[in-house]
């Protein structure tokens, strides 16, 4: 098998880390979100009560920062000797985010997603029953799904096919997404 790169992806709250965690729980090889650890970062320094790239005094350059350390991730998965790579979250979250907060996209941040191609897209939808706000969390239900149609509009933009996870528990959600790789 040849070595693919697959993105799991979805707007706030819809389970991607437990699949990232069943994942890696399973053996297979997952670069984590890092926008988390940046947001850490930013509280240390801060007090912030909204999403870290409105609140900081640079968003442009906290984004260049989310595209540098996901671009590294995704070079970073040319040495990995597994054959499935899974990410939370690929370079056209940057580019959904920023769209979805107004925020202006130029061509390093398009050429990034051009030049980074990933093999699979798998796309979890927005769901209320398990929606939970938390410290790193600052998005409404309502804000997080249309920041999934921001997610949808910029993978599609960029020639990617969403596989939508359907929902069910995270064991038939990891089902589906193994069984579904092509």
């Amino acid at each position: 098998m040849a070595k693919k790169r697959i993105v799991i992806t979805g707007g706030p709250g819809t389970g991607k880390t437990s699949i990232i965690n069943k994942l890696e729980a399973s053996d297979f090889f997952c670069f984590h979100e890092i926008i988390r650890d940046m947001t850490k970062e930013v509280l240390k320094n801060n007090v912030i009560d909204s999403n870290p790239i409105i609140s900081v005094s640079d968003p442009y350059q906290f984004n260049s920062m989310i595209l540098n350390g996901r671009i590294d991730q995704f070079k970073k998965g040319l040495s990995q000797e597994d054959n499935l790579i899974f990410y939370d979250r690929g370079i056209p979250d940057v580019l959904a985010y920023m769209r979805y907060f107004d925020q202006p996209i130029d061509k390093l941040f398009t050429d990034a997603c051009k030049e980074n191609k990933y093999d699979q897209v798998f796309l979890l939808p927005p769901w209320k029953e398990i929606y939970v706000e938390d410290i790193g969390r600052y998005e409404s239900f309502e804000q997080a799904q249309e920041i999934h149609n921001h997610l949808v509009m910029m993978y599609e933009k960029f020639g990617y096919k969403c596989h939508e996870v359907p929902f069910e528990s995270i064991e038939n959600r990891f089902n589906f997404i193994i069984q579904n790789i092509v």
